[in-house]
């Protein structure tokens, strides 16, 4: 760090806890109190990062008497070091679970309890395979985990269920939408939904241009969209039976999410922030729904996360430039103006912190004084 980044730090550098990883980031996962971070790694790693603060931004702030104008100090301390986990194969997926623990899915067919602690709490069940993707509903306690192949469902007190024949290509991606009613699984061709509790229950599938690289429910599990590869979403209508392709994006989407004040989708893969009022959703080719967000520019928003309370959506280029912004203004906050591809973007359940992780395998928490978002 040279004299002239200490003279002039930047907001990131005042509000951020960073720490260094020895590979790439790919995932940032709180747990369910808020307590603990889990970062994994591109090598199948996961560290663990203290959320508490010995100095959090409100502890640094100073209002002058004279000009009532506020400054903030830098840290004087390095944040607590990362607790690094063992475990026996490598981690594909991570998860919130019950209480302040995390479920991992890993190569070598396990999935397996984590406690914030960082240590191993049992399997909860094997899948033969190596797991790609997991998801857990804390409301249900249900957890579902999918190999190339097959669907595993565990709903609390039952056995465990294996579901097959899904689709004829393997399958990417699993979710449970918030209330667990329904889970979702993505494949390279189609997108399938079905009921979580019906041993019966069929699937409803629509097919996909191309491979889906995210899944997201809305909150009372109504919508699912899913970001394609090939540059636009999928958006499923659960209550209204209708579906449709958001296409022309310019590049890849690897992110949607959405945001519930207002009531709106936001994806990546634009030059800058797309966004959609639900209102209005974007089905048969309808863009009156646009909601401007954030500042165009020559560079494609690479990852999103709408915060969970406010009216803001956080989003992340591939310089490494980290912005929030209002969901349908195009004023943003410049938190870090450029770094490593950011990789990972996720927020806090209370909304005070933001995590990112990067491809230059940085990974922080960025505390939010209350004052910034009056």
């Amino acid at each position: 760090m040279n004299q002239q980044t200490l003279s002039n730090p930047t907001l990131f550098d005042l509000l951020a806890r960073s720490w260094q990883c020895p590979s790439p980031v790919t995932g940032v996962q709180f747990n369910a109190d808020d307590s603990v971070l889990a970062i994994s790694q591109m090598d199948g790693t996961v560290a663990l990062a203290r959320v508490a603060d010995s100095e959090p931004p409100r502890s640094r702030m100073h209002t002058s008497a004279d000009f009532g104008r506020t400054t903030i100090r830098p840290r004087m301390s390095p944040p607590s070091p990362l607790v690094q986990v063992s475990t026996a194969a490598k981690t594909s997926s991570i998860a919130g679970y019950q209480n302040s623990d995390f479920v991992l899915g890993m190569t070598d067919g396990n999935v397996a309890r984590l406690t914030a602690e960082g240590s191993g709490a049992g399997t909860l069940f094997k899948t033969g395979e190596p797991v790609v993707s997991i998801a857990h509903c804390r409301v249900t306690g249900a957890t579902v985990a999918i190999d190339r192949q097959h669907l595993f469902i565990k709903l609390r007190g039952t056995d465990l269920v294996k579901i097959g024949d899904i689709a004829t290509s393997q399958l990417e991606l699993v979710s449970i939408s918030r209330d667990g009613r329904l889970v979702a699984v993505a494949a390279g061709d189609r997108l399938s939904v079905r009921q979580m509790g019906d041993p019966a229950a069929s699937w409803r599938s629509i097919s996909l241009p191309s491979q889906p690289l995210s899944v997201r429910w809305n909150h009372d599990g109504g919508w699912l969209a899913c970001g394609l590869a090939s540059g636009g979403l999928c958006l499923l209508d659960l209550a209204g039976d209708r579906s449709g392709i958001i296409a022309d994006f310019p590049g890849p989407v690897r992110t949607v999410c959405w945001s519930s004040a207002p009531s709106a989708l936001v994806s990546s893969g634009a030059l800058r922030i797309a966004a959609w009022s639900m209102d209005a959703p974007p089905l048969s080719g309808d863009n009156k729904g646009a909601l401007t967000t954030g500042r165009a520019g020559f560079l494609l928003v690479d990852t999103v996360a709408a915060h969970p309370k406010r009216n803001l959506v956080a989003a992340g280029y591939a310089n490494g430039r980290l912005v929030v912004s209002p969901v349908g203004s195009p004023a943003e906050l410049i938190l870090r103006p450029s770094g490593g591809a950011l990789n990972a973007l996720a927020w806090s359940a209370n909304g005070q912190h933001l995590a990112i992780g990067d491809a230059d395998g940085n990974a922080a928490i960025i505390t939010f004084p209350t004052q910034l978002f009056k």
